[in-house]
Order: C-alpha cells, then structure tokens, then sequence
C-alpha cells in the first residue's frame, strides 16, 4: 500500500461526494433556491473563495460534504428561501444528490465494461474437472456445459458476482439452481458446489462474450441493478441481525479496503479496472443510503415533503429542524463510533 494509492483513493471518495453535492447545487440554482454554501469535506476549511452569492469551500476531513440553502431548516423571509420554492422543486433538489450518484454509478459500470476484454455471461464454458476432474456441480447429471444460470435459492442471478454472493451468503451445502438449459428452464434440487483444489466455491467457468453495444448497456443495466439490489439486501440483513456493529464500515474503512484492493491488481490497467469497479459500488451505495426515510438523510427530507404534498400545509420548521438535528446528531455518533473501530482494525492488523 503505497502513499499514491491512498491519495487517489481519497480522491475518488471525494469525486463521489462531490457529485452527490453537486447534483443539490445544480437542482437548486436551476430552481431558483438561494445556495449559501458548497462544500466538499467536513470540519476545518483548508480553502474558501466567494463567487457571487454562494461561497465554495474545501474542508480537511474528506467524510462528507453540504450544499447549505437559505431557510432549509428555519424560517426565512428570502423570497428565494428552499422553502419558499414549490413542493415539486424541492423535491427535485432533495433526490438530485443520490440521482446524481446512480448516474455515476451507471457510468462507471459502462467504463468498466468497455475497458474489459470480453463481456462476463452468466452461462457456464467449461467445468475445472475437463483439466484435473476434481468438479463437484458437474457430477450426478446437475450442471451441464452451457447452462445458463436464472436463479440460485430463490436469488435472481443478473450477473456472474450474483452466483459468487448467491453461495456464499447462504449458509448451507445444497442449493435449488434454475438454469436455461436448450432452450427450457429446468430446475436442479440438491445441488453441491465445490472445488476440491482450490477449496473454493466455484468449480468452473463462465462465458465471455463478445463486446457490441447492445451487449455492454445489457450487462452495465444487470450490474447497476445487481449492485442495488446486494445493497438492499445487505442493510435488510444488518436490520435483521444477520451482520453486527463489527461488519460496518465507514470512510477510513472504505479508503483502507480501496487501497487494499487496487495494491493486489498487477498491472495499471488492472487497478484502474479495479479502482473504477470499487468507486461505482461505492456510489450506489452512497446515492441508496441517502434515500434511506431516516431525518438529516435525503430520504427522510423527502418524507417532510411528500407529508407537506398530502397536507397542502408544511410541517413547521422549527420541528423539522430539531427532527433532523436529532437524525444528524445520531448519524454523526454512528460515523465517530465506526470511524474508531475502523481505525482500530487497521492498528490490530
């Protein structure tokens, strides 16, 4: 891990907050909201220069970041004040920051997808046991050469990390695997999966195929809605008790695995592959996270303002504020708390 891996992992942390921000900042100027404050980084401001009504600043903590809006969370007599702007306008503004990170996201596959030498199918080329016969989910008639992968446990299968998540998340030894096999979906019971070399779960290969245009928006729409999709699922399992406080990572844990994993890549292709691939999982992320309905996330603004549609009345702002006061104290709690333990691991390793 060198100190130039770290630095382009901040970096790319830090074009991720800077888009979500930025897609607040472009709603609300093209609304006609009054921006005070733009934002990248938290605490102590490193660089701050004014251009006309809005000031742009640079802080040194690279953990977040803020479009601050006159009277977002009090009241203001600014006739250009968030709320003085129209429901739906304020409702664009709110979501613009997580649309923005889903954009990039989809960008990001489509970049990673072209750099790639072949397209990833999820349909099976060869078993390990055609090169050292130790394949275990060819045997007793299961899998076949050419099968096409549907569903594992009930888990719709969009991309080949669908059937490596699909294994490994479910703890148990037999799967019910649905595959397109000739033209027909048939559905396998009691499959095994094993690779007695490798010790691993996989046991063969899937198909590259050829790139085309058609074939790149194809799999770049499965890998966005793959990665929601795991996304979703993971904060159901936290929610669930599947994962514990110990599972979470914050920033410095995202920046340390980053630079981790890029540090394993051999070549510069390979870890700019490798770099773009984190940042568009780490965008989705961010951009669903934030349309989690909880106060001080984008999600939870939004609820304030679908109740103020229903009603035809806003909430006060006074309550909203210490609502959201409450939601960010809470979150900030939370980053301090995982920030530490990151910190922590990274000493204990």
């Amino acid at each position: 891990m060198t100190i130039v891996t770290v630095l382009v992992a901040v970096l790319c942390f830090g074009v991720i907050i800077m888009i979500h921000e930025g897609g607040h900042f472009v709603a609300a100027k093209k609304s006609g909201i009054r921006v005070l404050e733009f934002s990248i980084g938290m605490g102590p401001k490193l660089i701050q220069k004014k251009r006309g009504e809005t000031k742009y600043t640079l802080r040194l903590f690279p953990i977040g970041g803020y479009c601050a809006m006159e009277g977002e969370d009090d009241e203001s007599k600014d006739p250009r004040a968030f709320r003085k702007a129209p429901v739906w306008k304020r409702m664009i503004v709110t979501v613009a920051g997580a649309a923005m990170n889903l954009v990039l996201g989809f960008v990001l596959i489509v970049i990673v997808t072209c750099m790639d030498s072949a397209i990833t199918s999820n349909t099976i080329a060869a078993f390990h046991a055609d090169e050292n016969g130790n394949s275990v989910a060819s045997s007793d008639g299961w899998l076949q050469k050419g099968d096409r992968f549907i569903s594992i446990n009930g888990l719709h299968i969009f991309t080949a990390t669908d059937i490596s998540y699909a294994l490994q998340n479910d703890d148990c030894e037999e799967f019910t695997v649905v595959v397109e096999r000739g033209g027909e979906e048939i559905t396998l019971e009691h499959v095994k999966f094993g690779d007695s070399k490798t010790k691993g779960m996989l046991d063969f290969y899937v198909r590259g195929e050829k790139k085309t245009f058609t074939g790149v928006l194809s799999y770049t729409c499965r890998s966005f809605v793959s990665t929601a999709r795991l996304i979703w699922i993971s904060l159901r399992d936290l929610i669930r008790g599947k994962y514990g406080f110990h599972d979470l990572s914050g920033v410095v844990g995202i920046i340390d695995t980053t630079t981790e994993v890029v540090s394993m890549s051999e070549t510069i292709h390979d870890k700019i592959m490798t770099l773009l691939d984190l940042m568009s999982f780490i965008t989705i992320n961010v951009g669903i996270f934030n349309l989690i309905p909880f106060p001080a996330l984008d999600g939870g603004r939004f609820v304030f303002l679908i109740i103020e549609a229903i009603r035809r009345k806003p909430i006060p702002a006074k309550v909203e504020g210490t609502i959201h006061l409450v939601g960010l104290s809470a979150l900030m709690l939370l980053m301090i708390a995982i920030t530490f333990q990151d910190v922590s691991k990274i000493f204990q390793r």
